[in-house]
């Protein structure tokens, strides 16, 4: 019988065990998880998280800003749900979002009160301008007076489009209108139920008038007819809020990963993402958390 010279069974065996150890240390550099992923290795899945938000920090382009930043740093998938403040609100009462960034101050407050959210703070602001026609046939350019400009146009009966969807925006024209001691009726005053995008294109096709937030006006400005006609009006102050549906009410929703985005809005990093992005070298929000 055929036999194996000792030497050679040496030689396989040492072999055998070099390569064992360079897979063994192959799988071990392979298999290491981060959170990050910034290191070029693996990392576990991203958390969903569901965004609920006024259209305004949609149209802008501001949350194709942040919220990149926010995913790629802490390892979530932000879905985001664009709407007005007020359908925002119901969704958050349902414990259909993880967290609301919206533009209604009072009705945020008063809901905290009533025990649907919780956390909530200032992140931003702008303002609330009157657009309208170059030409202003109504002729209320320059004014600072919101509630009298209202009041030109309803007797001019000029075109006034109106959100008349229950967002920040709507809530802040009605509280103009009671102002100005007018209820707008009529054909000339348009009930839309449309966002901010949509109903700035609608307003500058029929050359009419309409109440919008600075950012959104100056984001569409380039594909728009219109101008900036009233501002400076203390009424038009337009404060942003983010906040949480009430885990005790919601225990599904992601808390950990809204107070994460919570966080990072009002961190000195997301304060300067947010006052560092600009449409048409303009600013169009301005950091104010607390």
């Amino acid at each position: 019988m055929k036999t194996t010279n000792p030497w050679v069974r040496g030689w396989r065996l040492t072999v055998l065990v070099l390569l064992v150890l360079i897979v063994a240390a192959g799988c071990g550099q392979g298999g290491t998880l981060t959170s990050g992923g910034q290191d070029g290795t693996s990392q576990e899945p991203p958390q969903e998280l569901k965004l609920a938000t006024t259209t305004s920090t949609y149209d802008s382009g501001l949350l194709d800003e942040i919220l990149p930043v926010f995913e790629e740093k802490y390892n979530y998938r932000v879905s985001v749900l664009s709407m007005g403040t007020g359908a925002a609100l119901e969704v958050g009462k349902r414990g259909d979002a993880d967290v609301l960034l919206v533009h209604a101050k009072d009705k945020e407050r008063q809901l905290v009160q009533e025990g649907f959210f919780v956390d909530r703070q200032d992140v931003m602001y702008n303002d609330f301008v009157v657009v309208g026609p170059t030409d202003d046939p109504v002729g209320i350019k320059g004014s600072a007076d919101a509630a009298a400009a209202f009041q030109q146009v309803a007797e001019k009966e000029a075109v006034f489009v109106s959100r008349g969807d229950d967002s920040g925006t709507h809530s802040k024209e009605k509280s103009i209108w009671k102002k100005a001691g007018t209820n707008p009726q009529g054909n000339w005053y348009q009930s839309v139920g449309q966002g901010m995008g949509d109903v700035l294109r609608m307003t500058s096709e029929q050359q009419g008038y309409t109440l919008t937030d600075r950012g959104t006006y100056i984001a569409l400005r380039d594909k728009l007819n219109l101008v900036v006609l009233v501002e400076g009006d203390q009424a038009l102050f337009n404060q942003y809020g983010i906040m949480v549906p009430n885990p005790e009410k919601n225990p599904h929703i992601n808390y950990d990963g809204a107070t994460a985005l919570i966080q990072f809005f009002v961190s000195d990093e997301g304060q300067q993402l947010i006052a560092g992005f600009k449409q048409h070298g303009e600013q169009l929000f301005y950091p104010n958390a607390q």
